[in-house]
């Protein structure tokens, strides 16, 4: 572990840390050892929904220490340093200028591509899997993360930080017994999704005509189907789900689902996918990445979901204004509320939403501008502004795998 690393640390924690400070951070540094202390970690749970109905509706968070937040966040930039620049340009996550926004408009791109062509369709593999970060083998990790050129003393910090965690779970006032824990990543650390991006950097297709998109534990199979062939895609399906097992991944079978996108006049009927003797269930619609897309690629479900969102919002940005709140604090509300859940990845759907779907839109923002009593941006200019930005991002950044659909015009603009 270098020595800046330690000495940011020395920074963030103040002018004069405590002399046990100094020691734990010296010994996190230099041995590559991370005290027990700092590796000690409280389960908690957090409901997925708002009705709980079963175990499953939990979603369990590792409260760990703060001073080790801090640490996770500075290596998290030392490991970002070392990353070859050759990393899966179809992994977006934990990656400068990438976002939902970019994996879903490249998987946007690549069917409506591909269904240009004669005689197309696409099927879409959603893959979800069964708590992704506690089935990591971390002495299977270090050796993918030595093969992407990690020195070996981050290596052996990384495998200390991952093994050797005691661990509790805490349900209110409650509190279990204390288990070590030498498998898997704590789900709420800093270091945990960045290092499981890391472990699925190998999973690869071997067709062109396949593409597997992924945003951390996200993964979703994209399959170019011509004259009814779907072969190659078959094969790759069952290449990922063999890359899984070997690397201790596990399918919900509830929650992977598929989407078939088929423009063609004579469609027929597609016969569902086979794994591990169960059928995936072919769904209309799906939500991906936080956007919820159909079939026929048409946006008016997504449209209706954010409308319900933002009109939700809007009622308490009617209380605020109601106790007398002034205007640039409304403004301010407005700003991280409402039109986050309007612009949120607007660059995928708006584009091609209806105009009965914008003025529906519309009409929420002017209900705010109502409410607030100044002037707000319409939906279509944060649009345009939102897309400007991105076009310009991609232009600056030729790893981008949307780098070369984006040209600059003769004027440099």
């Amino acid at each position: 572990m270098p020595i800046s690393v330690c000495v940011r640390v020395h920074h963030r924690l103040g002018p004069c840390p405590s002399p046990a400070a100094l020691l734990a951070l010296a010994r996190v540094g230099f041995c590559a050892v991370v005290p027990t202390c700092f590796k000690t970690t409280t389960i908690v749970s957090v409901p997925k929904k708002p009705t709980v109905s079963c175990l499953n509706n939990y979603h369990p968070i590792a409260l760990t220490s703060i001073i080790m937040k801090c640490f996770e966040r500075l290596v998290m930039i030392h490991i970002k340093t070392q990353l070859p620049p050759s990393l899966d340009p179809l992994q977006f996550a934990y990656r400068s200028n990438r976002s939902t926004d970019d994996a879903i408009s490249t998987t946007l791109h690549l069917a409506l591509t591909h269904l240009d062509k004669k005689g197309t369709y696409v099927r879409m593999l959603f893959i979800d899997f069964s708590s992704a970060f506690n089935t990591i083998v971390p002495q299977h990790l270090i050796g993918k993360l030595s093969l992407l050129g990690l020195n070996t003393s981050l290596c052996n910090w990384i495998l200390d930080f991952l093994t050797g965690r005691p661990q509790s779970v805490r349900i209110r006032s409650s509190t279990s017994n204390t288990t070590t824990l030498s498998i898997g990543a704590p789900q709420g650390s800093v270091l945990s999704p960045l290092l499981f991006t890391l472990l699925t950097h190998d999973c690869a297709v071997m067709h062109s005509s396949s593409h597997i998109i992924k945003f951390a534990d996200d993964t979703t199979m994209v399959g170019l189907i011509n004259k009814d062939n779907e072969s190659a895609y078959r094969e790759e399906v069952r290449e990922l789900l063999s890359w899984c097992k070997v690397n201790n991944l596990y399918r919900n079978v509830d929650k992977t689902k598929e989407m078939v996108v088929d423009f063609r006049r004579a469609r027929r009927d597609h016969s569902p996918l086979a794994i591990n003797s169960s059928s995936v269930e072919i769904v209309k619609n799906i939500k991906f990445l936080g956007v919820h897309i159909a079939e026929n690629l048409t946006w008016t479900l997504n449209t209706s979901s954010i409308t319900k969102r933002a009109q939700q919002c809007l009622y308490f940005l009617q209380k605020l204004r109601e106790a007398h709140l002034p205007s640039p604090i409304l403004t301010t509300f407005y700003r991280g509320t409402v039109e986050s859940i309007l612009s949120s990845c607007i660059i995928t759907w708006f584009g091609n939403c209806t105009a009965f779907d914008r003025k529906t839109l519309q009409r929420i923002m002017r209900t705010a501008e109502k409410i607030i009593g100044v002037s707000l941006p319409s939906i279509t200019n944060i649009y345009i502004t939102h897309c400007i930005r991105k076009a310009t991002n991609i232009v600056k950044d030729p790893t981008h795998p949307s780098h070369e659909l984006v040209t600059v015009l003769p004027s440099g603009r």
